[in-house]
């Protein structure tokens, strides 16, 4: 099994792009592969963005559905901070002062 942890923060996000790339794995027309560094692939094709799609991924804001071997592809999902970001609600990780929990 191959986790994936947070491990960067949001900073600038999220852009434009960023906002797409969520509404597709809200959608459930996103997969990523099971890796360090997964990639995405939406709608079977490769994600032209995939620094975006690893910022993402290492913020927190989307994660796996599912486990899997490495290199295979699953289900990506939003995370509860996906779906607040892309709701424009509050980030359910912050204390409220600005800092994450």
């Amino acid at each position: 099994m191959v986790t994936v942890t947070a491990t960067e923060p949001t900073g600038d996000l999220p852009t434009h792009r960023d906002r797409a790339i969520l509404a597709a794995v809200r959608a459930g027309r996103v997969e990523l592969t099971c890796s360090s560094e997964p990639d995405l692939f939406v709608d079977g094709l490769h994600c032209a963005d995939q620094r975006s799609a690893h910022r993402l991924v290492h913020a927190g804001l989307i994660t796996s559905a599912t486990s899997g071997e490495p290199g295979s592809r699953v289900t990506a999902v939003l995370t509860a901070r996906g779906s607040a970001l892309l709701a424009g609600r509050p980030d359910p990780g912050s204390t409220g002062d600005g800092d994450a929990a």
